[in-house]
């Protein structure tokens, strides 16, 4: 912890001149991804401050959206999509990631409550676990490249992304992190295969 405290401290001296973002964030790029702290999409995507709007859950999921229920994440995708108008939404899901793993193997929902009770209202299990009748690799990589197919159709649910997608100026993007490796695959929607990006 002390480390972080010594950065956050000197911070000001280090970073690039962040007077500008001071008037506004303008991003192009919506990054739905795994809180999971192995993934950093600065990281992977090279991007500066200002560059991506980021939404972390547990596990990427997007909530089906529900006008009668208040979502954090619907909100910051709404937010995104109508105020900041981004013009591309990413979904990147990982490998070993723990969230599809436990959809795939499910254990007592006493031991994590917040935990199974999220993902029992947000996945629709049997998307996730049919990952393995049709895409290639271990269980784990396709179920996560499957679940990354069904978060992209949940935002398709959502009315701001709809209404932009009408319009043909936004594009959703699935992307596939490799942890290990650092190699980052990319959706095809032709073929639902994930290919080097």
């Amino acid at each position: 912890m002390q480390s972080l405290i010594d950065n956050a401290r000197t911070f000001a001296e280090r970073a690039d001149d962040l007077r500008p973002l001071a008037d506004g964030q303008h991003p192009h790029v919506l990054f739905i991804t795994c809180s999971d702290s192995r993934v950093v999409p600065a990281l992977i995507t090279g991007g500066s401050p200002g560059d991506l709007f980021e939404l972390r859950t547990a596990g990427n999921v997007v909530p089906e959206y529900d006008e009668g229920r208040g979502f954090g994440e619907t909100a910051t995708i709404e937010f995104a999509v109508e105020v900041l108008e981004v013009k591309n939404i990413i979904v990147c899901g990982h490998s070993h990631c723990g969230g599809v793993n436990a959809i795939l193997h499910p254990g007592a929902p006493s031991a994590l409550p917040a935990v199974h009770k999220w993902l029992a209202d947000t996945e629709p299990h049997d998307e996730t676990r049919k990952a393995t009748d049709f895409l290639d690799g271990d269980a784990l990589t396709s179920a996560v490249q499957r679940h990354v197919e069904v978060q992209l159709e949940r935002l398709k649910g959502h009315p701001s992304v709809a209404k932009r997608l009408e319009y043909g100026d936004l594009s959703l993007h699935g992307w596939f992190y490799a942890v290990g490796s650092g190699k980052v695959s990319v959706l095809d929607p032709q073929d639902g295969r994930f290919r080097p990006l």
